[in-house]
């Protein structure tokens, strides 16, 4: 057996009898959560006497299922992150009151030289109609600039589709 045909014989088998417990001990455990689950096999391969090329040519003793299903499980495992390896650190009520306040006092910081920044917003067309109309024009590049930003806009949005191939939530049957 293979590490990745072990590790699905016993998701398999505690799917069936409907037994949610520890992996045996051993099994696919790990301490690092970055490292990858199932390790590349591509990476200890080895030409032997400059006979790669026949490597591939050659009968695998995996049926092509098995060899499908490694290469989704190898696929899978490097996208997860084992986070039983990672230690929690939970915090206490005061650690997580000078958290709030701190990040109260960051936000109202930030708040306030926004604010400052804040560009100086048109005259009301009602109220001084004058003002508007004295002012200068927009440029001819920008109008061109933000035409062909609205163009481009409109051309991606056009272009989206939705393509429904499967539920996106599935519930699995456990009593």
């Amino acid at each position: 057996l293979y590490a990745g045909e072990e590790m699905h014989r016993w998701f398999f088998r505690r799917c069936d009898d409907h037994a949610f417990e520890q992996p045996p001990f051993g099994s696919f455990v790990q301490d690092d959560p970055k490292k990858p689950l199932i390790p590349d096999p591509n990476l200890n391969k080895i030409p032997t006497n400059g006979s790669d090329r026949n490597a591939d040519s050659l009968p695998s003793n995996r049926t092509d299922e098995q060899a499908l299903l490694t290469t989704i499980l190898q696929r899978t495992a490097l996208n997860i992150i084992d986070v039983s390896a990672v230690i929690s650190q939970g915090l206490e009520q005061h650690e997580y009151m000078d958290r709030a306040r701190q990040y109260s006092t960051k936000l109202e910081v930030l708040s306030r030289t926004l604010s400052q920044k804040k560009p100086v917003s048109l005259p009301s067309l009602t109220s001084q109609p004058h003002q508007v109309l004295a002012a200068d024009l927009v440029s001819y590049a920008d109008v061109q600039q933000v035409s062909k930003i609205a163009a481009y806009a409109y051309s991606a949005i056009s272009q989206i589709k939705v393509d429904a191939k499967e539920e996106l939530v599935v519930q699995f049957a456990i009593p």
